[in-house]
């Protein structure tokens, strides 16, 4: 984690979205570090865990993270969205070694979590469906059929962290955990910057679709 800040404050250029960015690191380096079952050797192997980046806008942290685990190559944050960079201001699947999708148009990406948790179910696959979405994505209609046909269709490998970073317009009666459990999934709250306390969350036996609610207060 200790390269993590240095890797991130290499990619200038996009500070509009460094906030978006910087909130998600701590939980990045969580999951590539102690949960995902995914490396480079196995990025392609129908039995990997799969990670999607819903908040794609301000991808710095995940290109920082991928770029320590060995996906991308560090020196490519030099030059990150010049023309000829494999690394734009969304995330490229085809261009960038790890990611499972292109995102950044915001609701987008749990829906096609839902979807790939079914594939792997279908496919009888040991792997595991996990997706970073941000509080302001929830506004979005797609993300409220995913989460209730999540629910009705037991999709129990899939794990949605959300952001919390107080960006969110609305907001949701009762907080965004409740958001989620009113339709049937197993939730948690945590401190977004707890590295023990997002492992402890993230490794949670659950058999029902898993909401993880991350707070994050600005401190850099």
């Amino acid at each position: 984690m200790q390269r993590i800040p240095e890797l991130f404050a290499r990619m200038t250029g996009d500070e509009k979205h460094e906030w978006a960015a910087a909130s998600t690191i701590d939980v990045l380096w969580v999951l590539y570090d102690r949960v995902l079952d995914v490396t480079p050797a196995t990025a392609d192997h129908p039995d990997r865990d799969r990670f999607l980046l819903s908040k794609g806008h301000g991808p710095m942290a995940y290109y920082a993270v991928l770029a320590e685990k060995g996906f991308i190559d560090e020196s490519t944050l030099d030059d990150w969205t010049s023309w000829d960079s494999p690394l734009g201001q969304h995330p490229d699947r085809v261009l960038v070694r790890g990611a499972e999708i292109s995102s950044g148009s915001l609701g987008h990406g749990l829906p096609i979590a839902v979807g790939t948790a079914i594939g792997q179910r279908i496919g009888k696959s040991r792997g595991r469906t996990f997706v970073l979405v941000g509080d302001g994505e929830l506004d979005e209609g797609s993300n409220h059929e995913a989460i209730a046909v999540a629910a009705r269709l037991g999709v129990a490998n899939l794990t949605a962290i959300v952001i919390d970073n107080q960006s969110a317009m609305h907001g949701w009666p009762g907080g965004i955990a409740r958001r989620f459990a009113v339709e049937g999934w197993q939730t948690a709250e945590v401190d977004g910057r707890d590295h023990d306390e997002i492992f402890a969350a993230l490794s949670a036996p659950h058999d029902r679709p898993y909401a993880v609610v991350a707070k994050v207060e600005r401190s850099y």
